[in-house]
Parts: C-alpha cells; structure tokens; sequence
C-alpha cells in the first residue's frame, strides 16, 4: 500500500515539474521582451526544477539523495530569482528596451 503512495505523489511531482518546465518553456519563446522572459524563466522554472528535484529525492528511497535533493532544491529556490533580478537590473542599465505594452518602469527611478 506504501508504495502505491509513494509511486502516486512521485508521479504527480513529475507531471507537475514537467508542466511547470513547459510552462517556462513557453513563457521563453511568447513573451515580448528581455524582462518578463527572464520573469518566466525564473518562477516557472525554479518551481519546475524544484518539483522535479523533490520527485527525485523521494522516488530514491534514499535518506541521503532525498537530503541531497532538498538542499538542492532550497538552494536553486533562493539563488535562482535573485539571479533572474541582478540580471534583469543589469540589462535595464545596459539599455535594454522594455516591450511597447509595457506601462511601468520602476527602474527607471533607481
């Protein structure tokens, strides 16, 4: 019975991953400009990441690889959007130009 459960969460933190991973994938190739693909990129796809590294660590079995996982997935959570922002802050002062759908600059101020 155990295992059934086990095999059911793995699966459903895959597919979740796996849409999330798509999901930035898209978000890469439809959106406008350099800063909402990077907004894609880094939600989406730390949230993806992040499910599929859990799926990993649990379908393991292992005390030590679920450990593993989970640092890894603390550590890509909290580097990946501060990443995604010092680089969007970098493209901003090298002038990069928002989408003409965009309303608000808020860099503009800094």
């Amino acid at each position: 019975m155990m295992g059934w459960i086990v095999a059911i969460l793995v699966a459903a933190l895959t597919v979740s991953g796996a849409a999330f991973s798509l999901i930035a994938a898209i978000g890469l190739n439809r959106l406008p400009d350099v800063y909402t693909r990077m907004h894609a990129a880094s939600k989406a796809g730390t949230v993806g990441s992040g499910l599929l590294l859990l799926a990993v660590g649990i379908h393991s079995m292992e005390i030590s690889t679920l450990a593993r996982a989970l640092a890894g997935f603390f550590f890509f959570v909290l580097t990946a959007p501060v990443s995604a922002h010092l680089l969007a802050m970098a493209a901003h002062k090298a002038g990069y130009p928002l989408a003409d759908k965009s309303v608000v600059d808020d860099l503009k101020k800094i």
